[in-house]
């Protein structure tokens, strides 16, 4: 009870009444206009914000400002120095404000305060630290293979970058765009989703004090099909960065190709969890829950495709269905909840119609999929774990995003390689194994971009990270995003005076 009191003290501390939600350009937020989306807390269902859409001229004034403070401010051309400092004052005003930021991001996402709190908002933060550090050791290449010549390779800001972030770690993925943009020396037009747009434009408060000139940050909010469309489609954008489903970047990338503009797509997946009998069971257990359920099981990364090789294939279900009826699923807001709502009440809705479409495809229900009895007024849902028989089953091949695990039993490393490959996604694996050999070869066989060996979901932001084939194109991390958003000079000067062959000198 007193953790349900002190939730609501909080959340009414926070959205005692709905907020107004606009877009940000020229350094100034911008008058309310535009159709009012309402904003709602997944915990309660209640609206918690006004989001006023950006239209098309809206996305324009946008724009423009980013482009003529890329073609005509200081930002491109500034010192590292420079951009070190205003990326470092934007790390502490975000890790002055966590806790707030932690809280919001909560409330809006659903997920569980003691990660937003405990990660999102860290690593958010720790983007603009890390990116205000890698610049200082950037450096361009020198050739001299031809003699009598310097060859000189530098790299300069890519131009006005379009930044759409997803609406499942909003703060934490739209900032790692953000702050790699700001640091190669880049204008901005951000948009959030517009489903959880709070700690985004709470960020561009924040960075009103941080020393950025005017028009090199600029915000637009709404829908994809709105704002989104307005804003990739836009004639005077240099490049895309969308983090979000496959079908929409998809959209984004057609719209581009008329222009020949660049584009970043980091999309869905469908991620095998190789479980081999010589694994630490324990530790191999404790991966895949987290693995499933962490965010809320909303994670382009989770790894919901559960193979277990059968020697442990039951005793691994059956400790694995224990802990999963054993979460603490409640108000994202109370100390120790585990497990949140769902974004919406279409998402609450799609894990409920996945467990009937593997019913239909011959899966077996192991537990969960109903609602969660006292909740009603909020988007909750049990966690699902189903046993499914045919790899090419839509509840193993879909993207579900959502706490929903779908096991099968596998007998061979050969045959487990081949299903985990038999996906249209590659963005993430796991391999549980003690043999140092076999998670080796695993790894190397299989196609996917990241892939995590006897444990979870640890990130290095100097190393690349994105997917093989429709999980995305394009990496981020250090060198990634460094080739990500900027552009790529070669200037070829004589350090000595060579004969330049006279075209028509000749008096035959």
């Amino acid at each position: 009870m007193a953790g349900a009191e002190a939730a609501t003290r909080l959340r009414d501390a926070l959205v005692d009444a709905p907020r107004a939600v606009s877009g940000y350009g020229a350094g100034a937020f911008v008058a309310h206009r535009g159709e009012p989306l309402p904003v709602d807390d997944p915990a309660t269902g209640k609206v918690i914000a006004i989001l006023h859409e950006s239209d098309a001229a809206e996305v324009d004034a946008a724009v423009r400002a980013a482009r003529h403070a890329f073609d005509h401010g200081p930002w491109p051309k500034s010192s590292i120095t420079t951009r070190q400092q205003v990326l470092m004052a934007i790390h502490d005003a975000i890790m002055a404000h966590a806790d707030e930021l932690a809280a919001l991001e909560s409330i809006n996402t659903g997920v569980p305060l003691a990660q937003t709190r405990g990660m999102h908002i860290p690593r958010a933060a720790y983007n603009f630290k890390f990116f205000a550090e890698y610049i200082n050791h950037s450096a361009g290449e020198l050739y001299q293979q031809e003699e009598g010549f310097l060859t000189l390779v530098s790299r300069e800001p890519m131009g006005v970058c379009a930044l759409i972030g997803p609406w499942n770690v909003p703060l934490g993925l739209t900032s790692m765009k953000l702050a790699a943009a700001l640091a190669f020396g880049n204008t901005c037009v951000v948009k959030p989703s517009e489903m959880t747009p709070l700690t985004v434009a709470r960020l561009f408060d924040l960075m009103r004090d941080c020393g950025l000139p005017e028009g090199v940050v600029n915000l637009v909010n709404g829908r994809g099909h709105v704002t989104g469309a307005a804003l990739s489609g836009h004639p005077e954008i240099d490049m895309v960065s969308f983090t979000g489903g496959t079908e929409t970047g998809r959209a984004i990338m057609g719209a581009l190709a008329k222009g020949i503009k660049g584009a970043a797509m980091e999309l869905g997946g469908k991620s095998a969890n190789i479980v081999f009998d010589d694994a630490d069971f324990d530790r191999a257990l404790d991966g895949a829950l987290l693995g499933v359920f962490a965010n809320n099981g909303q994670m382009c990364l989770a790894g919901s495709r559960i193979f277990v090789q059968r020697p442990i294939a039951e005793r691994f279900m059956e400790a694995f269905v224990a802990r999963m009826r054993n979460l603490r699923i409640g108000d994202p807001l109370i100390p120790g909840t585990e497990l949140g709502p769902m974004i919406n009440a279409a998402q609450k809705q799609r894990m409920r119609d996945y467990v009937g479409i593997g019913e239909s495809e011959g899966a077996r229900l192991l537990a969960g999929g109903k609602a969660v009895p006292g909740m009603e007024a909020g988007h909750y849902v049990q966690p699902v774990a189903m046993l499914a028989q045919d790899n090419g089953a839509r509840l193993c091949q879909e993207e579900i995003f959502g706490p929903f695990a779908t096991f099968q039993i596998f007998e061979t490393e050969e045959e487990v390689v081949r299903l985990a490959n038999e996906s249209r996604f590659g963005l993430a694996g796991y391999v549980w194994t003690e043999g140092l050999g076999r998670a080796h070869r695993v790894a190397q066989a299989m196609r996917t971009g990241t892939i995590w060996v006897n444990t979870p979901m640890v990130r290095d932001l100097r190393s690349a990270f994105g997917g093989y084939k429709e999980s995305g194109v394009g990496r981020e991390g250090g060198r990634g995003c460094e080739a990500m958003y900027t552009e790529i000079k070669t200037v070829m000067i004589p350090v000595a005076e060579r004969p330049i062959h006279k075209l028509g000198g000749s008096d035959g």
